[in-house]
């Protein structure tokens, strides 16, 4: 089975974020970027069918400037087998735009099961995955929390409100994976090391004009700090007081 993960170099979304001097992206200095926690399933994913069906490979595609190539290294320490960059300047924001990049990569690979995490965390559009099966005519399940792929068929399980679905489709086909799915491994130090002798191709990214631009950021404004107007049943009457005359709110 010949499977490619594609894979997205993020920002640690645990930290206090500025916005750059263009005040249409956020400034990197000083940030921690490592690979998408969906993206990091996903290959997970792919390493449990390798691991299931011998002879099979993984391939992890990632779109961007030079950087992604830590961002692939790991996953490849994680036990893929070769890398890809598409490189380009810097990652568009439209989905559609990045979807016909990796399309037009995907297409010559001949996989029998592409991956995506469910979306990224830095753009939260989850548009990627679906857009680029309609690229090249696959069918697509999206936000899959449990997977099984037998005799050229698999079956993914979707978590629903209040309920769940589950999805038959053939091969080839297009997958993003939702948390859940599996906890992904660590690097082992033998990974590690092998990872710095497997192949990682680096190709000119085919990037269209995109049609969606990031305008202008804005951080949300500061919230008040709250008061404390006391403990216990004697703080009930101001509260009431403070509730009705200055919040409103009854």
């Amino acid at each position: 089975m010949k499977i490619a993960v594609c894979i997205k170099r993020v920002p640690d979304m645990d930290v206090r974020f500025k916005i750059g001097s263009d005040n249409a992206s956020i400034d990197e200095t000083g940030l921690k970027f490592d690979i998408n926690d969906f993206d990091a399933w996903a290959v997970e994913a792919a390493l449990q069918l390798k691991e299931k069906n011998a002879g099979s490979d993984v391939t992890v595609i990632s779109l961007g400037p030079d950087v992604v190539q830590e961002t692939i290294r790991k996953a490849l320490s994680m036990g893929a087998d070769k890398g890809v960059q598409l490189k380009a300047d810097r990652v568009p924001f439209d989905g559609l735009t990045i979807a016909k990049a990796l399309s037009e990569e995907l297409k010559a690979g001949a996989y029998d099961l592409i991956l995506f995490g469910k979306m990224s965390p830095d753009s939260s559009n989850g548009a990627v995955g679906p857009m680029t099966a309609e690229l090249l005519g696959f069918p697509c399940v999206t936000a899959i929390s449990s997977l099984e792929i037998t005799n050229g068929k698999g079956t993914a399980k979707r978590e629903l409100e209040g309920a769940q679905e589950f999805v038959e489709f053939s091969l080839p086909a297009v997958l993003t994976v939702d948390e859940g799915l599996n906890a992904a491994r660590y690097p082992s130090l033998k990974g590690i090391m092998a990872a710095k002798k497997k192949p990682l191709e680096v190709k000119p990214a085919q990037i269209s004009n995109p049609q969606v631009r990031v305008r202008k950021l804005e951080l949300p404004p500061e919230r008040k700090a709250g008061r404390i107007v006391g403990e216990g049943a004697a703080a009930v009457p101001e509260l009431v007081q403070l509730l009705q005359t200055e919040a409103k709110v009854l």
